[in-house]
């Protein structure tokens, strides 16, 4: 028998990133490789400007599933669902298809297909019609002119009333503290004004109809008053990734918490500097409190940026030291330009644009930038009017962020108010809309046939007293055999068209051109199984684009961008101008007295220079006139005071 005393046994240590199909280590920087093999426990991702957090999100997921993980216990939160697909299908092309089935959407999708599910326990029915802003505000509109005395001026409009509830909804703070604080030449009102909401809520109930903000708050009342409920989703998704974390709103990160309440499995990705949405409701503390809200948070921070050059990452870098509440980064690259950016004045604006107009068409003849590639920012659409002249002077193609969407176009709300009748026949706002198309219907004979076409009775048109009784019966007979299920929403949109075609000829003397939009819009609708799926699409991610716009030539093959700061999050271009940085409007008089606000500029100017490659202008006029305070302004913004030479040059435009 052998002696094992004498045998002797060494140790090798298993390579345990050898059971994996993905080299992640190789693949990803090490930040980056930290978070994704992170699997239990909850990890915030703080992620800078360009620094890859979509890779990072995309090898998370598919570092999961090559765990063991099935991909339907995964829930991955983002902002735009093309987001949550792009995601998905980049996962699924490092690793698998399993990386498809993965639960993926914006926060409002989600409540949408969980609400249909549940909805008897918030006795909601399940066929509800989920309106957009425009609809919501007719609702306000109707119940606003029942309350309202005409002559009462000084009261706020459909709009506003509607932001007031928004806001006190995504803030989850009362109707009365957002009047007291952001409108104040309202305060006299609060009692009427809280009366319509309450109105509008009730009227919504009664009809089955949810706006965006109803979405999360009937799933967080769901999460909260139905323990078994919670329990089962959270156990359903047991590994919950969260994208923008910044972005969410009060009510949002409640969701969250909910959802994670058995295990605690939550990544939040996001970059407290670039956190400016708060007029949409976005909460700033959100991604400050996460470690408190989620003990044991493990933090990891993501700070190569893979977009601009070390020169603008460094003027970047200084920004961000002014910030007041913040979690400490410094973002730094690879990439290097000998190119500087640049802060210049000009003497007024007329001068600011003929300079950037100039400097456009150098980059664009004398560099060989495409102008697809050179974008200028502004903090208000307004402030580029001057620029648009001096453009379109020198024959420079451009395009403005920021028009009509294509489903706000009133052909096609026609178009989806017919649909939404046909799913909801309890919806009178879509079913008033349709009605008034009707030669010989007015708002009166509207009032009077709608009780009678929502009973369900069968109907007697000799008795309804209205001129067109030939148009109703259409109109009725076309909803009726819609609803048979045999029809896919196809068809059902081939119907309501061919229905639809004479209404568009007589009201509208450009009617051709409209009809690409029909076209577009039954095209759309081909890519869905059921009605429902497809109307709750069309106003949970509206497509942006009306076909007509493209037939005029609004979208050029290539044009230079005009945006918003806001509009253009998100996007990186090789040159970018940041126009009318002149302290007062960038940041605005507004918000010198809260450092909140002030600190959310500022991000905002970090967000801007940051969709820099390898060009960045910062222009400013001295001659800009503030009404707010009767004052010429003409420093640069104090967000780029103290700044070294070396960091940002500083020029004069002489004439």
């Amino acid at each position: 028998m052998e002696n094992l005393t004498e045998k002797k046994y060494t140790l090798k240590k298993v390579n345990t990133e050898s059971i994996y199909k993905i080299d992640y280590e190789k693949e990803l920087n090490p930040q980056q490789y930290e978070a994704v093999k992170q699997k239990e426990g909850s990890i915030l991702v703080i992620a800078g400007a360009g620094s890859g957090k979509t890779k990072t999100l995309t090898y998370r997921v598919a570092r999961l599933i090559e765990d063991g993980i099935n991909p339907k216990n995964i829930l991955l939160l983002t902002f735009t669902k093309k987001a949550a697909q792009e995601m998905l299908s980049r996962a699924a092309t490092v690793l698998d298809s399993r990386c498809e089935q993965v639960a993926g959407g914006t926060f409002h999708s989600f409540a949408n297909i969980i609400l249909r599910k549940y909805s008897s326990f918030l006795e909601l029915q399940n066929n509800f019609t989920i309106t957009d802003r425009t609809d919501s505000e007719d609702i306000v509109n109707h119940i606003r002119a029942k309350i309202i005395d005409k002559k009462e001026k000084r009261f706020p409009k459909k709009h506003t009333i509607l932001d007031i509830y928004s806001k006190a909804v995504n803030k989850n703070i009362p109707s009365d503290e957002v009047i007291s604080s952001e409108y104040k030449q309202f305060e006299n009102s609060t009692d009427k004004i809280n009366e319509i909401i309450r109105h509008y809520n009730d009227y919504k109930r009664k009809n089955s109809i949810l706006d965006y903000d109803d979405l999360l708050l009937y799933l967080r009342t769901l999460l909260e008053t139905n323990p078994e409920i919670r329990k089962k989703l959270s156990n359903q998704y047991k590994y919950i990734m969260v994208d923008e974390y910044q972005d969410t709103n009060t009510i949002q990160a409640q969701i969250i918490k909910l959802l994670a309440s058995e295990h605690q499995n939550v990544m939040a990705v996001g970059d407290d500097s670039q956190s400016i949405y708060s007029f949409r409701g976005a909460n700033f503390k959100n991604i400050l409190n996460f470690p408190k809200i989620f003990e044991n948070t493990k933090i990891i921070k993501l700070e190569q940026n893979y977009r601009s050059s070390q020169n603008i990452l460094a003027l970047s870098n200084e920004i961000l030291l002014k910030a007041k509440e913040k979690y400490t980064k410094t973002l730094f690259s690879t990439i290097e330009n000998p190119i500087k950016p640049s802060l210049i004045c000009a003497s007024d604006m007329k001068t600011e644009a003929e300079f950037i107009t100039q400097r456009v068409l150098e980059l664009s003849e004398e560099e060989n930038i495409d102008l697809n590639d050179i974008c200028v920012l502004a903090r208000s659409a307004r402030m580029t009017y001057n620029l648009e002249i001096e453009l379109s002077k020198r024959n420079i193609p451009f395009k403005k962020f920021g028009g009509m969407k294509f489903i706000e176009a009133a052909h096609i709300k026609d178009i989806i108010a017919h649909l939404r009748v046909i799913l909801n026949p309890s919806d009178i706002i879509s079913y008033n809309r349709i009605l008034l198309l009707l030669d010989g219907i007015g708002t009166q004979s509207a009032n009077r046939l709608l009780p009678v076409l929502i009973s369900n009775n069968e109907i007697d048109y000799k008795n309804l007293q209205v001129k067109n009784i030939g148009a109703i019966q259409k109109l009725t007979e076309l909803i009726k055999t819609s609803q048979k299920d045999v029809f896919e929403p196809s068809k059902i949109v081939q119907n309501v068209i061919n229905y639809y075609h004479p209404i568009l000829a007589d009201r509208y003397d450009d009617y051709t051109k409209r009809e690409k939009d029909l076209e577009h819009f039954y095209a759309l609708s081909e890519k869905y199984s059921n009605l429902e799926d497809f109307l709750s699409d069309l106003a949970l991610e509206p497509p942006d684009t009306s076909v007509t716009d493209v037939e005029e030539g609004a979208i050029k093959d290539e044009f230079l961008t005009l945006s918003t700061i806001h509009s253009a999050k998100g996007l990186e271009f090789k040159a970018v101008f940041i126009i009318g940085a002149v302290d007062g409007r960038f940041p605005s008089t507004y918000s010198f007295n809260s450092d909140e606000e002030l600190d959310e500029e500022l991000r905002l100017m970090y967000v801007a220079v940051t969709r820099a490659k390898t060009h960045l202008y910062i222009t400013y006029p001295i001659d800009m006139f503030d009404y707010a305070t009767n004052m010429v302004l003409s420093k640069p913004s104090r967000f780029l005071d103290n700044i070294n030479q070396d960091i940002l040059e500083k020029w004069i435009i002489e004439s």
